[in-house]
């Protein structure tokens, strides 16, 4: 059980890091772009304020987007420790009750 639910949980953050750094790699790309037209020459000052705009925002972004991460990173943690946790008490009580039946006996 713990296996599933920390593969699944995994399997989540793993696909959460990679839409991250795909989204990335797209304003990045599109970063290319905003600087062909500035070279042109059209609308440079416009141009140049979106783009620093754009910038700081995916940043601003990526930043809460890897805090994020380190904190579904830290439940999963917890998740499993409990998880062992109970699984050590069921172990625990299927023990004591093999010891009352042996004191019924």
């Amino acid at each position: 059980m713990a296996s599933a639910s920390s593969s699944s949980a995994r399997h989540l953050f793993d696909d959460s890091k990679k839409r991250l750094c795909a989204r990335v790699g797209v304003n990045v790309n599109n970063l290319g772009s905003v600087a062909r037209q500035v070279v042109r020459g059209s609308k440079t000052n416009e141009i140049m304020h979106q783009t620093l705009k754009n910038f700081t925002q995916v940043d601003v972004v990526s930043d809460y987007s890897h805090q994020n991460l380190q904190k579904m990173n830290l439940i999963l943690q917890h998740v499993n420790y409990q998880y062992e946790v109970m699984h050590d008490s069921v172990n625990h009580l299927d023990y004591l009750k093999e010891q009352v039946t042996a004191m019924e006996r």
